[in-house]
C-alpha cells in the first residue's frame, strides 16, 4: 500500500479547496507535457534522499520511496508527486512538510485533501 504527496512552488494557497484545485490543475499540466524539475523541487529532492536513500542505493532497505530510480523523475517543473511505503507515511509526511515549509514550498496531501 502505497501514500502520496505533491510538493510544488507557488504561493501557499488559502483553503484546501482551493489547493485541491491547484493540485488538478498542476497534475494535468504535468500529464501533458513533463518538463525538468525546477531548480527548487531539485534541491527538495536531493535532501529527501540525504533522508531515506532511493531504491538501488547503498541503504536502501531504509528507503520510503515507491519509485524506481530517482525521486526527481516523478517531477515535472514546479511540482513532484510521489508515493511512499505507507508503513513509513507517520515518519515521513511531517518530516516532508516540514522540509517543504522551510523552503516555501506547497505540501498537498490529496488523501486527505489537505494543506500539510
Amino acid at each position: 500500500m502505497s501514500y502520496d504527496l505533491a510538493v510544488w512552488e507557488g504561493p501557499r494557497p488559502s483553503s484546501d479547496e482551493e489547493a485541491a484545485g491547484e493540485f488538478a490543475r498542476l497534475m494535468g499540466e504535468m500529464e501533458e507535457t513533463h518538463r525538468p524539475a525546477s531548480p527548487a523541487i531539485k534541491e527538495l529532492a536531493a535532501e529527501l534522499v540525504t533522508r531515506w536513500p532511493e531504491l538501488g542505493e547503498a541503504g536502501d532497505e531504509e528507503c520510503s520511496w515507491l519509485v524506481g530510480g530517482s525521486l526527481i523523475e516523478d517531477s515535472s517543473g514546479a511540482i513532484i508527486y510521489f508515493g511512499m511505503r505507507s508503513d513509513r507515511m507517520d515518519e515521513a509526511v511531517p518530516f516532508i512538510a516540514e522540509v517543504a515549509s522551510r523552503r516555501g514550498l506547497v505540501c498537498y496531501d490529496p488523501q486527505e485533501e489537505a494543506l500539510r
